[in-house]
């Protein structure tokens, strides 16, 4: 069965940072490219950042370029993503996602497997 199980979300001062962890088991994670999605309340899930597997290649939304670090650990299963500067509208529910292609992907739709998600909040 495979889980993926977000870690690390919390509630932090505008300007702050956070480091989330999906850690993930039931699958052959080195194969997998990996995401991260976010949804807001009322809004859409929205892309945030992906990973080849190999952790050569990455994909951001270009309003989080610059701010956020997406990057994994094979050896440990992990995929993590450093979030800096962090706003007020960063606020959403931040959701892992393994896709069985190589190459990382922007759409929802392609990803296979879903974390429950871990909750980001940030005050002004």
């Amino acid at each position: 069965q495979v889980q993926l199980v977000e870690s690390g979300g919390g509630l932090v001062q505008a300007g702050g940072s956070l480091r989330l962890s999906c850690a993930a088991s039931g699958l052959t994670f080195s194969t997998y490219a990996m995401g991260w999605f976010r949804q807001a309340p009322g809004k859409e899930r929205e892309f945030v950042a992906a990973i080849s597997w190999s952790g050569s290649t990455t994909y951001y939304t270009d309003s989080m370029k610059g701010r956020f670090s997406i990057s994994r650990d094979n050896a440990k299963n992990t995929v993590y993503l450093q979030m800096n500067s962090l706003k007020p509208e960063d606020t959403a529910v931040y959701s892992c996602a393994a896709d069985r292609g190589a190459y990382p992907s922007r759409r929802a739709y392609e990803y296979d497997y879903w974390g429950q998600g871990t909750q980001v909040t940030v005050s002004s």
